[in-house]
């Protein structure tokens, strides 16, 4: 029962009621939290709502304890009276603020020491703030109306105390809104130097843009500090991508600069053609030293002084806005509006960087995750390569060409997508995670809460470099890149759509039987089975994969062999081989990678997708080889003569090797005796007997 007081007493209680400090500091506080709150939901990102998140969460925190202390004593002094329409709406509101208190601690939390805030309680923090509102107005509306009546009729102190309530709540909500304006007129984002050194030089035609042969270009068409694209580690170490960081780390997207192979073929380019001409493969290899305008002229080292530790960063990826699938880096690069704590020095600048990212997600999320990211026509822009005049100086020539491959391919189905196998279904695949990244609701077969991400290892067919730079990882990197070129990696979201098995088999074709003195023709089908584009892909040029083929008879004794190695690491002459021979102008072998002289090819021989060859052998029991003259790779028949001194059966084993660089370039590039060569990976093996009839 409500205690009964009479009308003096009954108005002191009101009046002591907008006097006591703890009130008038709470009233301050909440109405700032509340406008800032609304600021930060409705406005758009800027400076002034990054530390206005910042302040609110440190006034949010001030907040907490005088607010408990207030609210318990309030409720504690009406909590006897009846329930009125003024005590209810009250009360709601109070638990609205609680609530609304509650889940800003929760969001506080995961903000400053998780990866990432849980959207649920997010949406929490937002209708509560609605509903404080909806219900605390008119509250506030009646116990103020209320309280003019007592006024009017001769209460002055009731209204001297609410006047006092209201100034310095005021004071409170204003001083606060003053240290976000502070704050946003003296931190402001870290000042970029989007500017070509003095002596930039532009390559070839005056009007040809300012990244020039590359096609790459950003969205001011000027430079970009380097800082735009780089610090990639930032993403790996607060804790929020840290997976995927180190599935980079070792990737070629990473090493893409760095490889060894790449600095000394850009050195030799630009010794022949000037540093400016590097910048053709600038786009796709070191577009962080592309934009920011450090290939060029007078720089010693073109890749080192900004992109070599990174390559393709994360946002180098991320930040493009725009591609074609015409290829040679043919995309648009954004330069990301970077949050105002970011790119600064210090422990404190770090913090509250990663903070802003985590508690105000939208900016970076929808900056640098866009379903364009997610298509093949994406990759194109880099995974597709040609020459034209421009480099050559004499016409258009079309280099390795992954996409156009892929889209002509069975794995392309133009009606049915579920039967379309995507580049990233293949070469990212989906990976258990506990990343702020997991989950999709873009793709037709996973749901936001699938638990996974993409693979940022990007693997393919380099399993040479990553343990060449003794990079972090490297060893299971390369582990797993074997596997994936045996087709042994497991990848079940496409297992439906994929074979099993290796993603080249071969398959002999032998006879039965032979008699002594016989000639005996072995046929290797090499069939592209699983790739999703020509196999091999890539520089062909470089790239080796070849059918290396023994006979032996029961006691080992070998009758024939072809695709050996000798102890310089060079392949046999007369080789079944899958590769690429390019020519200059004047019809001179391009060995050195030095493809900006390329005008054609005098030889090619790769797989397009479900398509096969066939490598027929003859055996000459002399051991003779193909005849003098004959180059790599064109072999196509030896004959077997068995002889009468054979052992037993004969057995044949065929295999399918691959190398990604050739010894000639090596040691080209690094020396003769540096040591240096390519591992070599057997893709696929075929066994049969022959048996030997003797009369």
């Amino acid at each position: 029962m409500a205690p009964k007081l009479d009308r003096g007493a009954w108005l002191q209680r009101r009046v002591d009621g907008w006097q006591v400090a703890s009130g008038r500091w709470v009233s301050g506080l909440l109405l700032f939290l509340t406008l800032t709150g609304l600021a930060i939901f409705a406005l758009p990102f800027s400076v002034f709502t990054q530390h206005a998140v910042i302040v609110h969460t440190a006034v949010g925190i001030v907040f907490l304890v005088p607010f408990v202390w207030y609210l318990v004593r309030h409720v504690a002094a009406y909590w006897r009276y009846p329930l009125t329409h003024v005590k209810f709406t009250g009360y709601v509101a109070g638990l609205m603020a609680v609530v609304c208190s509650l889940s800003g601690v929760v969001l506080t939390w995961e903000s400053a020491f998780g990866t990432r805030i849980t959207y649920l309680w997010r949406t929490v923090h937002i209708v509560t703030t609605f509903g404080l509102i909806l219900f605390l107005v008119p509250h506030l509306a009646t116990v103020l109306a209320r309280e003019r009546r007592a006024k009017t009729a001769g209460a002055p102190d009731l209204a001297a105390g609410i006047r006092g309530h209201g100034r310095v709540a005021l004071v409170c909500a204003g001083t606060c809104l003053l240290s976000i304006a502070f704050l946003t007129a003296t931190v402001r984002p870290v000042s970029l130097d989007n500017s070509f050194p003095d002596d930039y030089d532009r390559y070839g035609d005056p009007d040809a843009g300012p990244f020039a042969p590359s096609l790459a270009t950003t969205s001011t068409g000027g430079a970009f500090d380097p800082r735009t694209l780089s610090g990639s580690a930032s993403c790996g170490t607060v804790g929020c991508h840290e997976e995927i960081y180190n599935e980079w780390l070792p990737s070629a997207h990473r090493y893409a600069s760095m490889d060894a192979g790449f600095q000394a073929i850009q050195s030799v380019m630009a010794e022949q053609n000037g540093p400016a001409s590097t910048r053709y493969c600038g786009g796709c290899h070191d577009p962080i030293s592309l934009f920011s305008g450090t290939k060029n002229i007078g720089v010693e080292d073109l890749t080192g002084l900004s992109g070599y530790q990174e390559g393709i960063s994360c946002l180098a990826c991320h930040a493009i806005d725009q591609t074609d699938v015409k290829g040679n880096a043919n995309y648009v690069m954004t330069q990301p509006e970077r949050y105002v704590w970011e790119l600064r020095e210090g422990a404190t600048a770090t913090f509250l960087a990663n903070f802003l990212i985590r508690a105000y997600p939208e900016k970076h999320v929808s900056t640098l995750s866009r379903r364009m990211f997610k298509t093949p026509e994406f990759c194109a822009a880099c995974h597709k390569q040609f020459i034209d005049e421009e480099v050559n100086q004499v016409g258009w020539v079309q280099l390795q060409n992954q996409y156009d491959n892929w889209k002509a391919s069975r794995w392309h189905d133009e009606e049915d997508p579920g039967r379309t196998i995507e580049c990233r279904e293949c070469h990212m695949p989906l990976q258990d995670s506990t990343d702020p990244a997991a989950g999709d609701l873009t793709d037709f077969n996973r749901s936001k809460d699938d638990g996974k991400h993409r693979s940022h290892r990007f693997l393919g067919a380099n399993q040479f470099i990553p343990i060449l730079h003794d990079l972090p990882g490297a060893e299971e990197h390369c582990a797993m890149t074997e596997q994936w070129l045996k087709g042994e990696l497991e990848i079940p979201e496409i297992a439906d759509r994929w074979t099993q098995g290796p993603a080249v088999p071969i398959e002999l074709n032998v006879p039965a039987s032979a008699r002594p003195g016989d000639e005996v023709h072995v046929r290797v089908r090499i069939i592209n089975n699983k790739a999703g584009h020509d196999f091999p892909t890539g520089p062909l040029d470089i790239i080796q994969a070849w059918i290396e083929i023994d006979v032996k008879d029961d006691s080992g004794r070998v009758v024939f062999s072809s695709g050996k190695m000798d102890e310089h690491k060079f392949i046999d002459t007369g080789t079944f081989m899958f590769k690429a021979e390019p020519v200059d102008r004047y019809g001179n072998l391009i060995d050195r990678h030095n493809l900006w002289e390329m005008v054609g090819v005098r030889f090619k021989r790769s797989l397009f997708p479900g398509s096969e060859e066939v490598a027929s052998y003859t055996f000459d029991c002399s051991g003779v080889g193909p005849e003098p003259g004959e180059k790599p790779g064109l072999s196509e028949e030896a004959a077997v003569a068995v002889p009468d001194e054979l052992v037993g059966d004969l057995h044949v084993e065929a295999r399918l090797n691959y190398r990604k660089f050739d010894q000639y370039l090596l040691d080209f590039a690094f020396g003769e005796d540096s040591g240096l060569t390519a591992p070599v990976t057997c893709l696929s093996t075929a066994r049969a007997t022959i048996a030997v009839e003797r009369l």
